[in-house]
């Protein structure tokens, strides 16, 4: 028997917000965090703007020697996971951590590799543990405990949807009686951002989805993490409820490694819906992935045409990117955040910065300003780099 679940616990850090209520407050009124970059010396890249998260200090969440082992992105998914848990002492043995990043310790892996070329000084014994992808899952997993199921999915921008969707299928079909599921990403090194800069698709200024005149993404940093219970069991222990994980789909394009497919998200949007059991015009949101890209935004409302038909011209469509950043990996779980908020507060969150229509993303896109809608069903869509997609269906606690 399929268990329902639900999200009892959530954390963030990002660059509107050091954690989830802070986050909620900035996102529930349009409140963009892309600003000047502090994190790279100013003038070194096309592109001088991006979504950090201001404030996160190293010596504010773990002392001396623990800091030794642990690079920017694993700090970030162990803050967010300390705030998810919030007192509550999961059993080690039937409990999951499941974490996405797209790029792991890039920080630590452009230093080290500056030090070793620039340099010639000799590489640091505690770069590998630094670097490995799944470093965060092991560092929650060592302050948690937690000895069951641990692992990391790495898909790129969907990374972290993937992530959740696991984990809820492992809370959803008894495999474990909780989870810990999200995502962190820290992209801010010299090396990794002229990669990006090298594909021409960031912008100069701004991320504008949807609007006529986008330019391109806004790279972003952070980490969220999800606590998921057996909704029986939250209900049982009085657990503060923020809504139910209803759905998980996921596919690939097998199209173009860089190039977005509207037939491959609508697969994944489809999937998704049929595993949550609804049908398309039950659902009142969907977060977008939403990137600014010329091609990404217009494939995706494509995408949803397919899917909706004509409930798709009611359908209200954000993208919460254009306030928090493209955190690549951590993407989505930041966009699950952002959609249990909408969900427990009746609010949708706006696409901020949107200036002039597009004939080509002609959908409700909730422009600048957030709307007071209380709706029962929202979807949160990650397409990413290589073809892979995966869509959540997230359900209110009416």
């Amino acid at each position: 028997m399929k268990r329902r679940v639900a999200v009892t616990g959530i954390g963030v850090v990002s660059a509107v917000g050091l954690n989830f209520p802070a986050f909620w407050e900035s996102i529930s009124h349009g409140e963009t965090g892309i600003r000047p970059m502090t994190l790279v010396p100013p003038g070194s890249l096309r592109f001088p703007n991006a979504a950090e998260a201001l404030g996160f200090r190293t010596e504010d969440h773990f002392d001396e020697k623990e800091a030794g082992f642990v690079d920017r992105f694993t700090q970030l998914a162990a803050v967010a996971a300390r705030e998810a848990l919030a007192g509550y002492k999961p059993n080690p043995d039937t409990s999951a951590i499941v974490t996405g990043t797209s790029a792991g310790g890039q920080t630590t892996e452009d230093e080290n590799f500056h030090n070793l070329y620039a340099k010639r000084e000799r590489v640091s014994p505690l770069t590998i543990p630094r670097v490995m992808g799944d470093a965060a899952a092991s560092r929650i997993s060592l302050e948690t405990g937690i000895t069951g199921p641990v692992y990391t999915v790495s898909t790129a921008c969907s990374s972290s949807n993937h992530a959740i969707g696991q984990a809820y299928w492992m809370v959803r079909n008894g495999v474990v009686d909780a989870a810990l599921a999200g995502g962190s990403e820290a992209p801010f090194s010299l090396g990794f951002l002229k990669s990006w800069e090298a594909m021409r698709v960031v912008s100069p200024d701004t991320c504008r989805p949807f609007s006529k005149d986008r330019r391109g993404l806004i790279l972003g940093e952070g980490g969220a993490m999800l606590l998921l219970e057996p909704l029986d069991a939250a209900v049982a222990r009085g657990a503060k409820i923020w809504g139910e994980i209803a759905g998980f789909g996921m596919s690939s394009d097998a199209f173009h490694l860089t190039q977005p497919s509207s037939e491959g998200a609508a697969r994944a949007i489809r999937a998704a819906l049929a595993d949550a059991g609804i049908q398309p015009e039950a659902v009142g949101y969907i977060n977008a992935h939403g990137t600014g890209t010329t091609a990404n935004d217009a494939t995706e409302c494509q995408a949803i045409r397919e899917v909706f038909g004509g409930h798709a011209d009611d359908l209200p469509v954000s993208s919460t990117k254009s306030m928090h950043g493209h955190a690549l990996g951590a993407a989505g779980a930041l966009e699950a955040a952002a959609v249990l908020g909408a969900l427990a507060h009746g609010i949708l969150p706006p696409t901020a910065n949107f200036t002039t229509p597009d004939p080509a993303c002609n959908l409700d896109v909730i422009p600048n300003q957030p709307r007071q809608e209380q709706v029962e069903w929202a979807l949160s869509n990650s397409f990413a780099f290589g073809g892979l997609n995966a869509v959540l269906v997230f359900r209110a606690r009416l």
